[in-house]
């Protein structure tokens, strides 16, 4: 069976790219389950109740989050009706729910978000929350999908290394710059420290690169916006699992943009 997974997608620009190329994908890699980082869907900010259900509409199974999670106020109106949906289940306390089942046909399988520390706001320990989590899948399925949010490279490599063998695919986001580091570790989890972004093309991590420019050029304070024309790209990867073990045959990484375009066989 097939997993497909899509980084994280920033904006307007990151939306059209999964409404036109999701379901090219899925018919092209006929993934069981689908699954979208959708944390910066909201002009880079977040996700609205509307932009969950078009992630949903255009082919996602789940929605996964992170620390943007919650800067669209609107989230604490829906985020326990969204069944398809986790925020990082770290949070010491916080709506909705840090892991989802799936089930698809004769498959099921559990989708966990965690979120980093390192650089990143203190929460509950992401490899004790983890552990917990993992323990409760395992009752139900050996299919397990970890998207971990975080924004120190050796922290997402530790996860890794921590869950190998105990799940099936650890794939960090946040970063939005896709890793080309890809492996099955030694126990049978599929690795890559981020998956990338889906968003702007030629800006900086999907803000606008002026203001980013002026800010490290100044050091003085700069808006970043989310540019709502422009070149588009779509990161993602692709993992190949063995549905009875939980373990990962393969990883790819997936790119799509001007100088990768999508070709369909």
């Amino acid at each position: 069976m097939n997993i497909l997974f899509v980084g994280d997608v920033v904006g307007s620009m990151g939306r059209e790219m999964v409404k036109e190329y999701l379901p090219k994908l899925k018919a092209h890699y006929k993934p069981q389950i689908t699954i979208v980082n959708g944390e910066n869907s909201a002009g880079g900010r977040g996700i609205t109740e509307s932009i969950y259900k078009q992630l949903l509409e255009a082919g996602a199974n789940a929605v996964t989050l992170g620390n943007h999670a919650w800067d669209n106020k609107g989230i604490f109106d829906f985020i326990d009706t969204a069944k398809y949906m986790t925020r990082p289940a770290n949070f010491p306390e916080a709506p909705g729910t840090g892991m989802v089942f799936l089930r698809l046909n004769d498959i099921e399988a559990a989708v966990i978000n965690l979120q980093g520390r390192t650089f990143m706001p203190p929460l509950d320990c992401p490899f004790k929350k983890a552990e917990e989590l993992i323990e409760i899948a395992k009752t139900r399925t050996n299919i397990i999908f970890v998207d971990f949010h975080a924004e120190a490279t050796s922290e997402k490599q530790a996860m890794g290394w921590f869950l190998d063998g105990k799940v099936t695919a650890v794939i960090g986001t946040h970063t939005h710059v896709q890793t080309a580091d890809e492996r099955i570790l030694p126990a049978g989890t599929a690795y890559l420290t981020d998956v990338g972004m889906t968003g702007p093309y030629d800006e900086i991590l999907g803000m606008d690169k002026h203001a980013v420019l002026y800010r490290f050029q100044t050091s003085l304070p700069a808006r970043f916006e989310v540019p709502k024309t422009g070149r588009k790209q779509l990161s993602a990867c692709l993992i190949q699992v063995n549905k009875e073990t939980g373990k990962a045959r393969s990883i790819a990484r997936i790119m799509i943009n001007d100088d990768r375009p999508f070709f369909k066989d």
